[in-house]
């Protein structure tokens, strides 16, 4: 979240922001609930001082009356300063963060390109990945959809080699860039997840899977949970950035989300990732979102994938996102474009919810920044993947880079 005090010296950029992302949230009633919450805070503190002061020598009955009833009044004050303090919370959680001063300004389709490779062409008539896959008998949506429901599959055979191969594939480039291995829980508690700027039962609540009966839910990505790992800690940052290459598997509702873009793997509620976090001084912050993206694109570059990175638009970040890079893939299924992996710097959105600081040089605790990146994800990748290396018989070509995990240089029948 936004500095309270920031927000309320700043009030006119904070709308204006709010508007540049669609955001709806009330700013003028937040000032409002926080007006009454230092006067409340107040009362309360005036009335403690004066208890305190009469309780020093032994009251007399007229007083210990007088101190029950200021106690009655302090009780009744402190209950209706939580009850505007959680109003005042849950408008202060639909701010979002600042926006990156060179992120386009505009709706989803006003995305800026940063690159683009050329398209691919292919001597013969392509297939999705769907159909190949079906070929070659390496999934099996039919038996997911019996056993678990819609969307949910089993894979079989080389497309579970080449998805460990992927996983390997990225760990080893992580590695050289001195990032530390982690495999977190696939749940988190609802603190965690409102924390990292996910509401499972707010906003988030048509994406995420909440477990009933208990504070947790099933993730739809590692970074909730490496958001979480240094939750209310000062952290050494006197030797660099802390780097984690996370695997989890991730869950996601993807309610609302069917239609052309859900065939086959690109929507699915469950698949499994390694993802990049990072925390950070601030200064420090810019130059890890460079990195994040420059290994995202070298992964893909081994892959020999085809692929486009565009600069989020200020509407489709997401509401920790001070600015966010997409890469796409050139997909025969949607004969165009498709995400793969993302990238997000979130400044000090998250570490702020969450308590997670530093001690700079002068030795004053300050708030880490947060970014997060996608370096190997198991429903997109292998679409790309199949649809980019097919060959006119239906094999697929294995990538030079994956052909030492894998074993072999086609997948065929």
């Amino acid at each position: 979240m936004l500095d309270l005090k920031f927000i309320r010296e700043n009030v006119e950029l904070v709308k204006k922001n709010c508007q540049d992302r669609r955001v709806i949230v009330d700013l003028d009633r937040l000032v409002v609930l926080d007006d009454e919450r230092r006067e409340m805070m107040q009362q309360i503190e005036v009335l403690r001082a004066e208890r305190n002061q009469k309780s020093t020598s032994k009251p007399s009955e007229e007083e210990m009356a007088r101190l029950k009833s200021v106690g009655d009044v302090i009780s009744q004050k402190e209950q209706e300063l939580e009850k505007v303090q959680e109003k005042l919370v849950a408008l202060w959680m639909q701010i979002p963060n600042l926006t990156h001063p060179q992120t386009p300004i505009g709706s989803e389709e006003d995305f800026k390109t940063v690159f683009e490779s050329p398209k691919p062409t292919f001597p013969f008539e392509t297939k999705d990945h769907e159909t190949l896959m079906n070929n070659l008998n390496v999934i099996d949506f039919e038996r997911g959809a019996k056993v678990a429901g819609a969307k949910f599959y089993f894979t079989k055979g080389d497309l579970v080699r080449l998805n460990f191969a992927l996983l390997q594939y990225g760990m080893d480039v992580l590695a050289t860039y001195g990032y530390e291995l982690v495999e977190t829980p696939d749940l988190a508690k609802t603190e965690i997840l409102t924390g990292t700027g996910y509401n499972p039962r707010g906003d988030a609540q048509d994406q995420i899977y909440t477990i009933e009966n208990t504070d947790l839910s099933l993730i739809a990505t590692a970074e909730i949970t490496m958001g979480g790992y240094h939750q209310d800690e000062v952290l050494d940052l006197s030797k660099g950035p802390k780097k984690y290459a996370a695997i989890s598997h991730c869950f996601r509702k993807e309610a609302g989300a069917y239609g052309r873009t859900s065939k086959g793997l690109y929507r699915v509620h469950q698949f499994t990732k390694l993802e990049m976090f990072i925390y950070c001084k601030p200064e420090e912050s810019e130059a890890m979102h460079q990195e994040l993206l420059s290994i995202e694109r070298e992964i893909c570059d081994g892959l020999e994938i085809p692929y486009r990175v565009i600069d989020i638009a200020s509407s489709d970040l997401g509401g920790p996102a001070y600015r966010k890079y997409d890469i796409e893939a050139w997909m025969t299924m949607l004969d165009n474009w498709g995400e793969i992996t993302s990238t997000s710097n979130c400044t000090d959105y998250q570490a702020r919810r969450l308590k997670i600081r530093y001690k700079d040089e002068e030795g004053k605790t300050q708030l880490v920044h947060t970014l997060n990146g996608t370096a190997v994800v198991l429903s997109r990748f292998p679409i790309a993947l199949f649809e980019n290396h097919q060959q006119a018989d239906g094999s697929i070509a294995i990538p030079k880079v994956l052909q030492k995990y894998l074993g072999k240089e086609f997948i065929g029948k």
